[in-house]
């Protein structure tokens, strides 16, 4: 498992359309066989930062991911959005076990 962290940061007067896109690609995103999570987060002190944590079950689902129609939608509609260039970090699994990631039933 391979899970990464997207730190975003919105202009203030995009956060509203900004959660539509995001939303929106997550709800397909969990549809891809290689993720097992994919959640946006949104920062309490300061609306406009969100994190979008993303579980990835190999490295090759990463590439498979951004060739999707549905990524490549999101990457264009919020990149006027973005108050500076968003960052990322990797990190490995440790705990719970990869089966504990997966999304129940009917999410």
């Amino acid at each position: 498992m391979l899970v990464i962290h997207v730190f975003i940061h919105v202009k203030s007067e995009s956060v509203e359309a900004f959660k539509m896109a995001s939303l929106e690609n997550a709800r397909h995103s969990v549809r891809e066989p290689g993720i097992a999570r994919f959640d946006v987060i949104q920062q309490t002190d300061d609306p406009t930062r969100f994190v979008l944590v993303e579980v990835y079950r190999t490295v090759e689902a990463t590439v498979a991911h951004k060739e999707t129609e549905h990524y490549a939608r999101w990457r264009d509609t919020v990149a006027d959005m973005m108050a500076e260039p968003r960052s990322s970090v990797k990190y490995a699994n440790v705990f719970p076990v990869d089966a504990g990631w997966d999304y129940p039933v009917g999410v």
